[in-house]
């Protein structure tokens, strides 16, 4: 149970036109928000923006919500987070994620088995380079360190990190990957939050996590006494990541959403989506899942609805939807008083 909730900004990737969100994060920035967190899909990649604010801003932490491991090999990302880490002092949080095989083999033409070896790899092979012990050496199977039978040799990173430690976050869906969180990262970003079913879901994944473990929830918050508007605006993006954010035989948002109890709804919803009948799936949407995962309506009634995040074991909200100052605002006094 979370009494001290931590409060930072989500602004996801770019879905049609390019955003620069400068003003909206430096207000953030002077209201009090511990974070601003970017993200990466098919689209706007998630380290130039964060880049972009991290120069207009000296005291907001900078997350990746989430990096895409296959985009990058580990080493990649390790001196993109090293040197922007360096660049805002020490601000950078990693958030990385294996995605799912419809991007991983369709955008990046990467193999997607064993994403859960791919993912230990990738962060023991990071954490050797900011370390720079030694040069970096790795077995593979995933990145061998040097490439077998070739000219390589064994390097160290020349520039010294200003931090060997840089905090870790893991994209995580599945209870196998919750817990290899707790293992190896300091945080796990969860994309769709249930705090009334996440002691259920998630709770022996979860047992092995040491004191000051994050759980940083991404939640959709939307002010408006319009509660109805709001839900569907829930239900349009659980429509997208349910119906069409995967494959048929394997949608990972799809089972999260079976796990939490909607085992039903979600398999009507992706055949709906898939069978080209949008405004059916939509409609499949159970309202309570919609209003459970995300908080909606008058502030009265999101302050009710924020006690049910602090029973939970979420940590760290990281709201997505407020784009101005009285919203941001009005946010920042619920959650922190």
């Amino acid at each position: 149970m979370a009494d001290d909730l931590r409060l930072g900004l989500n602004l996801g990737y770019w879905q049609r036109d390019p955003v620069d969100a400068t003003d909206l994060v430096l207000t953030a920035e002077r209201l009090g928000y511990e974070s601003v967190w970017t993200a990466e899909a098919y689209g706007s990649d998630a380290f130039t923006p964060l880049s972009w604010y991290g120069a207009r801003t000296s005291r907001i932490k900078l997350g990746t919500s989430v990096a895409q491991m296959s985009a990058r090999p580990p080493v990649t990302t390790a001196m993109t987070a090293m040197t922007l880490d360096h660049l805002t002092g020490g601000r950078l949080m990693l958030g990385i994620g294996a995605s799912g095989p419809q991007v991983v083999e369709g955008w990046y033409g990467q193999p997607f088995g064993r994403p859960l070896a791919r993912t230990r790899e990738y962060v023991e092979i990071m954490r050797k380079v900011w370390r720079r012990e030694e040069p970096v050496t790795s077995p593979g199977p995933h990145h061998p360190l040097p490439l077998p039978g070739g000219l390589g040799k064994p390097l160290k990173l020349i520039t010294h990190p200003l931090r060997a430690d840089i905090p870790l976050y893991l994209g995580a869906e599945g209870p196998k990957n919750v817990a290899l969180a707790t293992e190896v990262a300091q945080g796990w970003l969860p994309l769709f939050a249930h705090p009334e079913k996440m002691r259920t879901m998630y709770g022996e994944a979860l047992a092995g996590a040491a004191p000051g473990f994050d759980i940083a929830a991404m939640v959709l918050v939307v002010v408006t006494d319009d509660l109805r508007s709001a839900l569907d605006a829930v239900k349009t993006m659980l429509t997208l990541y349910i119906g069409g954010m995967g494959a048929r035989t394997r949608n990972f948002h799809a089972d999260i959403v079976g796990r939490m109890g909607y085992a039903e709804a979600a398999e009507r919803i992706q055949d709906l989506y898939l069978a080209g009948r949008r405004d059916e799936a939509f409609a499949a949407i159970p309202d309570e899942l919609a209003d459970g995962i995300a908080l909606l309506g008058p502030i009265g009634r999101i302050r009710e609805r924020l006690d049910l995040w602090r029973k939970s074991p979420v940590t760290n909200l990281l709201v997505m939807g407020p784009r101005d100052e009285p919203a941001l605002a009005a946010i920042r006094d619920l959650v922190l008083g």
